[in-house]
């Protein structure tokens, strides 16, 4: 089963993905630990406390080599961080990897259940409005299209709050339960920053559906099958899912990294300790393992995603190998 998944152009395809992540990997944490560099403040003060000597500052700049050439730090970070060591927190003294083993499940479940939501609502939506192009019901989606789109995440989300948690009691406001420990309460506590992430998912999604879906429709081979007897709702469903799967993986993935990237506002209005509260801490306390170790993982994430995505490119369409 395997062997036949992972054919040699499907493998040439892997490995120059992989090739490819490797500068895109150094560049957006080189990009970042420079950013964090310019920062005003500085963390080594912060560390030695109120009053602290000259002497005192300079010993925990050496302590944690934040004396040391900019690329020096850079480089000796990135050569442990290749090795599984995120280094620890300068403000916790916790190891980073177990900050972040703690944290991503809580951010990983609200992307999930955000993109299901936004596939599960938007296909229908699209394929409905492509069914019925220039019709009532195709302006009435569009119009729903662009609102999703405009409305931001972090104001849905706080109307959410306000309404289904606060005034009806239906959700709790803030905070998780680890999956592990409750898969049903954790699901409850993650359904509401789900639907602030989802709503312009199924805005995108829906939109970018129909467009497909009008295109392949008015396309000559569709004309064939409905001169050969088949059913409007078979050619939708069967036919042209196949025919647009690829712009809509396509839209899936993009829209799983825009939501990775979106959950650090998303999980500030719910309280919710995950990837986003813990990169955001680290910022404002400049602790750069924190932040980096944060960055590094997040992009391992959408690296592997975008592999899996090329992958089911050539399965769904053998000629892009």
């Amino acid at each position: 089963m395997f062997a036949s998944l992972f054919t040699p152009s499907r493998r040439r395809v892997i490995r120059r993905r992989l090739v490819q992540a490797v500068p895109v990997l150094i560049l957006a944490t080189l990009v970042v630990f420079g950013l964090l560099k310019l920062m005003p403040g500085d963390i080594a003060i912060t560390l030695a406390g109120e009053n602290a000597t000259d002497e005192r500052i300079a010993e925990i700049r050496e302590m944690y080599g934040l004396n040391r050439p900019f690329l020096v730090q850079y480089g000796s970070w990135l050569a442990h961080a290749v090795q599984g060591d995120l280094s620890k927190s300068l403000a916790s003294g916790e190891a980073v990897a177990v900050s972040i083993a703690r944290s991503f499940p809580n951010t990983l479940l609200i992307v999930l259940l955000a993109m299901t939501l936004a596939l599960s609502i938007g296909v229908p939506l699209g394929l409905l409005a492509a069914s019925r192009p220039d019709s009532a019901l195709d302006r009435t989606v569009t119009s729903i299209a662009s609102l999703g789109i405009a409305v931001p995440n972090f104001w849905l989300g706080m109307i959410l709050v306000s309404w289904l948690a606060l005034e009806f009691g239906w959700f709790p406001a803030t905070g998780s339960v680890p999956f592990k420990d409750d898969p049903l309460k954790s699901l409850h506590h993650a359904l509401l920053p789900a639907l602030a992430l989802a709503a312009g998912g199924v805005a995108e999604v829906s939109r970018q559906l129909r467009s497909s879906m009008v295109e392949f429709l008015s396309s000559p081979p569709v004309r064939t099958l409905h001169a050969k007897g088949l059913a409007p709702r078979q050619i939708l469903w069967k036919h042209g899912l196949k025919n647009v799967g690829v712009n809509l993986l396509t839209v899936a993935t993009l829209l799983f990294n825009r939501m990775l990237a979106a959950t650090v506002v998303v999980e500030a209005v719910f309280a919710i300790p995950g990837m986003g509260n813990l990169i955001v801490n680290g910022a404002v306390h400049r602790d750069l393992p924190v932040v980096q170790g944060v960055v590094f993982v997040m992009v391992l994430v959408v690296i592997t995603v975008n592999l899996i995505a090329d992958v089911l490119y050539t399965v769904l369409d053998p000629r892009i190998a």
